[in-house]
């Protein structure tokens, strides 16, 4: 009981703090891997494209190519998906899930999330410090959908591979764990989470296809952890509670799914 308290005070620190900071800052929070576990996952992911190699070339031609979606509807909601608070991870996912959530709603989900994102959150600074790739705007001209300030503090955290891809498909795996029958529309907004930074103009294709990459290791390794189980078991008894009771179902969910009908790329 004791450890459960102190990891809910961290969570509820790290919803109000942590999670709005930029991905090279570290995680606050006792994750379920040990460092030398999270440092493995840079032996799956594939080293940063050079400059001049085809990645590289995708990569800036898909960013000039997405410049042209400013004021779209999908820019719109690639902003949206700039909030990596774990109440806007949740909200991102409201319509995949069916059920609105929030941090304060789902205690023992919330403490899942927040310690299996912060391997995810590990594991990507890893290979982000290995690499120090650039990002799309530091190499090419072009707008992005953030503000001056969250452009400069991107700056100084590495484009490869992106945490926002990193956490939100961790989260997507997560959730589909607890409700299976939801996984295909999980997994489906989680990957056009990740696109959203490519809409955005402040990650390159080839570090998102790095984010999806980053988690799904980090995700096959907590899954030998009997902390990280029985968290997870935990969690689906406490969601299974919150599903059955809901009453509402999410708002703005057409407007999202036309939205999302066609890729961005």
């Amino acid at each position: 009981m004791r450890r459960f308290s102190q990891v809910f005070t961290i969570v509820v620190f790290l919803s109000t703090a942590a999670w709005s900071q930029p991905a090279a800052e570290p995680a606050q929070v006792l994750g379920y891997l040990s460092s030398a576990q999270t440092s493995e996952v840079v032996r799956i992911v594939p080293p940063a494209p050079m400059s001049g190699d085809p990645r590289f070339q995708t990569d800036m031609a898909i960013f000039h190519a997405t410049r042209s979606l400013e004021g779209s509807a999908r820019w719109t909601l690639a902003q949206s998906d700039d909030n990596l608070s774990l109440a806007g991870l949740l909200y991102a996912f409201r319509c995949a899930l069916g059920l609105t959530l929030t941090p304060d709603d789902a205690p023992k989900l919330t403490v899942l999330l927040t310690r299996a994102n912060s391997d995810a959150y590990a594991a990507a600074n890893v290979i982000k410090i290995r690499y120090q790739h650039k990002r799309p705007f530091q190499v090419a001209e072009g707008d992005v959908c953030v503000s001056p300030s969250s452009k400069a503090a991107l700056e100084r955290s590495p484009d490869y591979p992106s945490g926002h891809t990193a956490l939100s498909w961790e989260t997507g795996l997560m959730l589909s764990q607890l409700t299976p029958d939801k996984a295909v529309d999980l997994l489906a907004r989680a990957r056009a989470f990740g696109q959203s930074r490519v809409v955005c103009g402040v990650h390159n294709f080839s570090a998102v296809e790095a984010g999806w990459m980053t988690a799904t290791g980090v995700f096959a390794m907590e899954m030998s952890s009997p902390e990280f189980r029985k968290d997870l078991d935990a969690a689906r008894t406490e969601f299974a509670s919150l599903r059955a009771a809901a009453k509402a179902k999410p708002t703005g969910c057409g407007v999202e799914a036309r939205t999302l009908s066609n890729n961005p790329y």
